[in-house]
């Protein structure tokens, strides 16, 4: 049994352990002797509750009406009240000493100032994805109602918090000039890749359907996560530039899925180009490890240039040369293992996919800097301390992995 302090955290808009940077946080509490409890949507087939090594997980039915400003309000509400209901639930085993709320979105900060009333929790804002530049990227504009609501609801969370944790540099600047929180109240602690998990493996032939090339894409297929460009670079590859030797895979979900795989259809490319959905690990690894190169098309927008993604990470630790459009935050994870094109240009983009696969040597280089990228900077290892350091420090715990020395502000590299 668990005799550390009792750690609550809440997710919206994915579920563990599917939520890979919460899931590694949750096992470093754990590693650490703290008590963690999550509350969060379910995940298809999930029970309503369940216990997953060591994290306690109770969790509500989903419930996503749609991609409009209107439906995201209901989508909340809802969200909000079901997370509610489970926090009580949850808090009868116990109080908890610090309650985590990671976004989008930025409207739990009400449960913790209860909590805060009610047994003294401190709350800890995991600032995940900056959800007025989200907004704004989706649908335009910074003077409507939503926009301006948005605004004030990521200052209250900022504001309420006791300590801040940000994905990058870019996000901490913002917690601290948009919000006003102090140098010392925001920590840096990037989405680092597991690379003992993540790693390259034997490759399947098979995956590459025929082809001489494989170019994989893994992630979120929303709106703003240009899945559209990889379609239509892959249609100036094909039609424009005539090349015919090379198969893109497409892993994730997402609320463009059905509108990306209809552009494929309509452009003919069903011959090049795979869509997977949703896929297991091993699925994954098998893909990772098969393809010559990771694509990374995230359009340059107010909410990408300054975000982290992930799967550029997760290229980089199988050992996959990455094409990115020239983003802040991107060239600050990927460094060299990235080749950079002009934002949003489609047939650069294709040009530039092309040029590397037609470079294997360059490719060999890149992919070996991405690795080692990896493993000495940017791995969950490296990032873990920092993180642990904020529990420590605002309960008084020393874990067999932090330390109550005190916060240090982790700004990484």
């Amino acid at each position: 049994m668990v005799n550390g302090p009792r750690v609550l955290i809440i997710i919206q808009n994915l579920w563990v352990p599917f939520d890979r940077r919460v899931w590694l946080e949750c096992q470093a509490l754990v590693a650490a002797g703290y008590d963690v409890t999550v509350v969060c949507p379910k995940g298809p087939g999930d029970p309503s509750y369940e216990v997953i090594d060591g994290v306690t997980v109770h969790k509500y039915k989903a419930y996503a009406p749609g991609g409009s400003k209107v439906s995201f309000v209901w989508e909340y509400a809802y969200s909000f009240l079901a997370t509610l209901r489970l926090v009580f639930r949850a808090r009868k085993a116990g109080k908890f000493k610090v309650l985590q709320a990671c976004n989008p979105p930025d409207i739990f900060w009400p449960i913790a100032m209860l909590l805060r009333r009610l047994d003294g929790t401190r709350f800890v804002f995991d600032h995940h994805d900056l959800c007025p530049e989200l907004f704004q990227s989706r649908f335009g504009g910074t003077t409507s109602l939503p926009y301006k609501g948005l605004r004030f609801l990521e200052r209250m969370t900022h504001r309420k918090a006791d300590h801040v944790i940000s994905t990058n540099d870019s996000y901490r600047r913002i917690a601290i000039t948009r919000s006003g929180k102090a140098n010392h109240d925001v920590t840096v602690v990037r989405t680092g890749p597991d690379p003992d998990k993540l790693l390259r493996g034997g490759a399947d032939e098979s995956l590459r359907r025929g082809h001489r090339h494989l170019v994989t894409y893994i992630g979120v297929m929303g709106p703003q996560d240009g899945v559209d460009i990889v379609v239509r670079a892959a249609d100036h590859i094909v039609n424009n530039l005539q090349r015919t030797d090379i198969a893109f895979t497409l892993m994730g979900g997402g609320d463009s899925f059905d509108d990306v795989v209809a552009l494929r259809d309509e452009l003919g490319l069903t011959e090049y180009i795979e869509f997977t959905g949703r896929v297991p690990d091993e699925t994954v690894r098998a893909v990772m490890s098969t393809a010559d190169l990771g694509l990374s098309p995230d359009p340059k927008n107010p909410l990408n240039d300054v975000s982290t993604m992930n799967k550029t990470m997760e290229y980089m630790a199988f050992e996959l040369p990455v094409v990115a459009f020239d983003l802040v935050e991107t060239k600050v994870s990927a460094a060299d293992a990235a080749v950079y094109v002009e934002p949003n240009d489609v047939a650069q983009y294709g040009d530039a996919i092309v040029e590397l696969l037609d470079d294997q040597v360059r490719r060999r280089r890149m992919a070996k800097l991405g690795r080692e990228r990896v493993e000495r900077v940017l791995a969950w290892k490296h990032q873990q301390k920092a993180y642990l350091e904020v529990y420590d420090q605002l309960t008084g715990h020393v874990s067999h992995l932090g330390t109550v020395a005190g916060i240090r502000n982790a700004t990484g590299s």
